[in-house]
């Protein structure tokens, strides 16, 4: 069997991760065997650790605006159940930055989650949301009733005058409380 050598194929293989491995302590960075295994260690963990961070800023995040909400006599399961029920577009990176560089916008959420849980929600309600310097306005349909539980749908069918509602289906009350408009 002939002597196969690796050539420029090979050297350029470990040039790679010798280059990969630049900077790394005593012989992970000049010896290839020690600096591919700490090179593909490595990887793993910058791949593992780009995951976790998007975790750790959400984490970051609902704490921010749970404070912030604690502020404003609430909490943030009851802040993000109303801002639902209202039907506000609005994520948690946005929420948390208002609260922090905006209390009085994120106060103005606030408000609205809480109208939006007591069923005090007006026909069109608009709301202002601040973001560096800009202001919009966006417009809110007042009952989504696809977004409600099922509870608060049997009572708002028994209320508008739906027989047999304690018997029916999500699917259906929906159907039927929306008909009625």
């Amino acid at each position: 069997m002939p002597r196969v050598k690796g050539g420029y194929t090979a050297r350029r293989r470990r040039k790679k991760i010798l280059k990969l491995a630049k900077g790394y302590f005593g012989s992970k960075s000049t010896i290839y065997r020690t600096a591919h295994e700490q090179v593909m260690r490595s990887l793993r963990y910058a791949y593992r650790d780009r995951k976790q961070k998007k975790r750790q800023f959400r984490k970051l995040w609902i704490t921010r605006i749970n404070a912030a909400a604690k502020m404003n006599d609430t909490k943030y399961s009851v802040l993000i159940h109303g801002l639902t029920l209202a039907n506000v577009q609005v994520n948690r990176k946005v929420l948390a930055d208002l609260a922090v560089n905006d209390p009085k916008g994120f106060s103005a959420y606030c408000a609205l989650a809480k109208d939006a849980i007591s069923g005090n929600l007006p026909k069109k309600v608009e709301v202002k949301a601040v973001k560096k310097a800009e202001v919009k306005v966006e417009t809110v349909e007042a009952m989504d009733y696809s977004k409600l539980l099922v509870k608060d749908l049997k009572a708002l069918a028994l209320e508008k005058g739906i027989e047999g509602a304690d018997k029916m289906l999500k699917a259906d009350l929906v159907l039927a409380l929306s008909n009625l408009k």
